[in-house]
């Protein structure tokens, strides 16, 4: 702010031989409502703080993108230049209804979200705190874990048919069993000295639920959501490739027979950006429920 201040009361700088130059009016003004913005601050500590280096990969891939489609490195067949991509890309969205696509996987996995942590979480919870739910239902669900969800897509079409339920229900299962075992097992991995010291404050079952059980569980539920929501959404789009008319998924298998090589690259990177959209809502709000969280913050790099 200073600096920024010096340079704009400084007095005009000459030419030789010429008339004094002045900074013209309206990049005075400019400059005035950035440094009042605090965008330069913003600039300042986005350097100072290194964020720029997670920026540093993505662009070196494009550049040797760019490189090896300019050299004829590869054939456009197999990698079409970040032009084509970006054109087939705008094709898509204006021709084919694309955001209609996005929409629909987004959707269904924001449904089987829904059922899986609440039926997971609702489970593990009850399993966690009473030895004979979780003798009742772990079985049972310690070996259904091991079919994989792609097997049950078949089954589960022919019940339901090639419609939303049947993804949903694929998807909700996926989500279901890791967020029941790691909820059951954070339950299960509360220091038994807090549980100890709750029933010496004679605390009731739900006060030690509320202060000692819950605040433990929630790092690990939150982690697992993340993580549950990324399987998720890679499932989505096998899903909607093997039994789907819409979709990123059916859109990928669609390019892929085609031979559309430029709107099979613009299906995998929306499916990385929404990924990266849904991890990071699910960041925010992890972040946000353990604000009162003290942790190590990788401080030695």
């Amino acid at each position: 702010m200073n600096t920024l201040s010096s340079v704009l009361a400084a007095p005009p700088l000459g030419e030789a031989g010429g008339r004094p130059q002045t900074l013209p009016r309206s990049g005075q003004t400019l400059l005035r409502w950035l440094a009042g913005s605090g965008a330069f601050a913003a600039l300042r500590r986005y350097f100072a703080q290194r964020r720029y280096i997670g920026a540093i990969l993505p662009l070196a891939i494009l550049g040797l993108w760019q490189a090896s489609s300019s050299f004829g490195w590869i054939e456009p067949v197999f990698l079409p230049a970040p032009k084509k991509v970006v054109e087939a890309f705008w094709y898509m969205l204006t021709k084919q209804d694309l955001l209609k696509d996005v929409w629909a996987s987004v959707f269904i996995i924001a449904q089987a979200f829904i059922y899986g942590t609440l039926l997971g979480v609702g489970l593990g919870f009850a399993a966690g705190l009473s030895k004979p739910v979780e003798l009742f239902f772990s079985g049972t669900i310690n070996t259904l874990r091991h079919i994989p969800s792609v097997a049950w897509i078949p089954l589960i079409v022919v019940w339901l048919g090639l419609g939303a339920p049947a993804k949903i229900v694929v998807l909700a299962k996926s989500i279901f069993i890791p967020m029941f075992l790691n909820t059951l097992q954070a339950i299960r991995g509360v220091d038994q000295n807090f549980i100890e010291l709750a029933q010496a404050l004679k605390l009731s079952r739900r006060q030690l639920i509320r202060r000692v059980v819950f605040p433990a569980i929630v790092p690990v539920v939150m982690v697992t959501l993340r993580y549950s929501v990324g399987l998720a959404w890679a499932l989505v789009v096998i899903a909607e490739g093997i039994s789907g008319l819409e979709g990123l998924g059916f859109l990928i298998f669609r390019a892929q027979n085609l031979l559309m090589t430029d709107q099979l690259l613009v299906c995998m990177v929306l499916i990385g950006l929404v990924g990266f959209g849904l991890d990071r809502l699910l960041f925010l709000m992890q972040r946000r429920l353990l604000r009162w969280q003290r942790s190590f913050g990788g401080g030695y790099a």
